[in-house]
């Protein structure tokens, strides 16, 4: 499910008799200052509070329960839809405010919860106000809750950064095991709870290859731990919680939580929270694209059965990079010739299952490489067989695959920063013993970075 690109809508039924200043068609943020009133839901809703469901949500999910509460005299009700229900396939919104709240007098959001049978509730947090430019999320996942209220807090990583925020609590679940069921949430609050201690930030350390002029968005790369009451708990958070640093700011920059990659080179990002050092760094490894773009190719139309280039029509290719793979993928253009860009690369399949390919007819398989690092590349090519699908008959033995490695010493020799045209016979793929049902490519290697241009068969 999507929590950040979603629609705003207003619970316009109990929610509105018990806390009718909270139902708007919008939230308009009033003037300053911002309050500090804590409270989100105590039996009615919080000053200037609403409720708005996420987009694909059950809109009427949510309602106001007088029989079940923790405390006072009504509980928050969310009735989760079983699978495939069509008014909605999950249960979830945020509660947000009109008028900002400062929430720097607090540590941590608090709120009391049960459900109808035990389940890990999937999402719970602050800082989203559903408008889908919220800077300052904070989750806890898999929250274990049974049929007994049991009491959760959500440490905030940094409260200084809350000066004015409209997102108070947002909460997501979907079916359990096949069934719906039902969650009731109560005493919803923001806390200074004295147990919260030891916050210990960390930014997922990894090595990036990129090319300049790229965007890295640092979403998911960024939680802090903290001590509750000596048992260790992780909440995950976006990345503007924290501050950052460049070792090289000509190669990258951050602002707003993304690296912008600016010149070609390595730079290192370390974080702070706060005064804090984060534990991790990323390493951007910046390569510029090629100057010149691969060369034309001259085999005549009539004998090419094309994938990619700018030459000739291209048959239908399913996914430049498979759902299983290990790349980051990317179509450039180089001296107005569409290149595809693969960085990350571990390895990465290219499917054309829905359209495979008769290549009997074919003399070789051709593809222009340019590289910028590593010393082996390697090509896969795969038949399906006959049956179409990959294993579809495990004793039939008809499936065929074959792999190709490339390096400065093969023919074709694999060279850096120079296109190399990779013209391999098919008499080379000797596994290959049928070419009816092409359906896959795979590339791999240790060059991490390959551009890629003029992907044919030809005779």
């Amino acid at each position: 499910m999507t929590l950040r690109n979603s629609v705003w809508i207003v619970l316009l039924m109990t929610a509105c008799l018990l806390a009718a200043a909270g139902c708007s068609r919008s939230t308009p943020t009033e003037p300053w200052p911002p309050i500090i009133d804590p409270i989100v839901f105590t039996d009615t809703f919080g000053s200037k509070v609403g409720f708005q469901a996420f987009r694909g949500s059950k809109l009427d999910a949510l309602s106001i329960d007088a029989a079940e509460k923790q405390a006072g005299t009504a509980s928050l009700k969310f009735t989760v839809p079983a699978p495939g229900n069509a008014s909605g396939g999950y249960a979830g919104g945020a509660f947000v405010t009109r008028q900002a709240r400062s929430l720097a007098p607090y540590n941590a959001l608090s709120f009391w919860v049960k459900a109808s049978r035990p389940v890990p509730l999937e999402v719970a947090g602050l800082g989203n106000d559903n408008t889908g430019t919220s800077k300052y999320e904070a989750k806890r996942t898999a929250i274990p809750i049974t049929a007994i209220w049991s009491h959760v807090l959500v440490p905030i990583p940094l409260s200084s950064k809350l000066e004015a925020e409209g997102g108070l609590f947002f909460v997501a679940e979907g079916p359990q095991s096949g069934a719906g069921l039902t969650i009731w949430i109560d005493e919803v609050r923001f806390v200074n709870d004295p147990t919260i201690t030891n916050p210990r930030p960390a930014l997922a350390a990894q090595t990036l290859n990129t090319l300049v002029g790229s965007t890295i968005d640092l979403q998911g790369a960024t939680k802090t731990t903290f001590s509750i009451a000596g048992t260790d708990l992780a909440v995950a958070h976006m990345p503007e919680y924290f501050s950052f640093t460049s070792s090289n700011p000509a190669v990258a920059s951050i602002t707003g939580g993304k690296v912008h990659v600016l010149g070609t080179g390595t730079a290192t990002i370390t974080a702070k929270l706060g005064a804090l050092d984060a534990t991790g760094t990323i390493t951007v490894n910046a390569t510029a694209p090629p100057a010149t773009a691969a060369p034309a190719p001259s085999a005549p139309a009539s004998d090419v059965i094309s994938l990619y280039s700018n030459a000739y029509a291209n048959v239908p290719v399913d996914k430049w990079s498979a759902d299983w793979d290990k790349a980051d993928v990317a179509e450039i253009t180089i001296a107005g010739n569409a290149t595809r860009a693969y960085t990350n690369l571990e390895y990465a399949g290219i499917e054309f299952i829905t359209h495979q390919i008769d290549a009997t007819a074919m003399n070789y398989f051709h593809m222009d490489v340019w590289v910028p690092g590593g010393t082996t590349f390697n090509v896969k090519l795969v038949d399906f067989g006959a049956d179409g699908v990959y294993g579809g008959c495990p004793n039939c033995g008809d499936d065929r695959e074959q792999e190709l490695s490339f390096n400065a010493g093969t023919t074709p020799a694999l060279a850096l920063g120079t296109w190399v045209g990779l013209d391999i016979p098919f008499t080379s793929f000797t596994n290959l013993t049928s070419r009816t049902n092409l359906a896959q490519f795979i590339l791999s290697g240790d060059t991490r970075t390959v551009f890629v241009d003029n992907v044919y068969f030809h005779k």
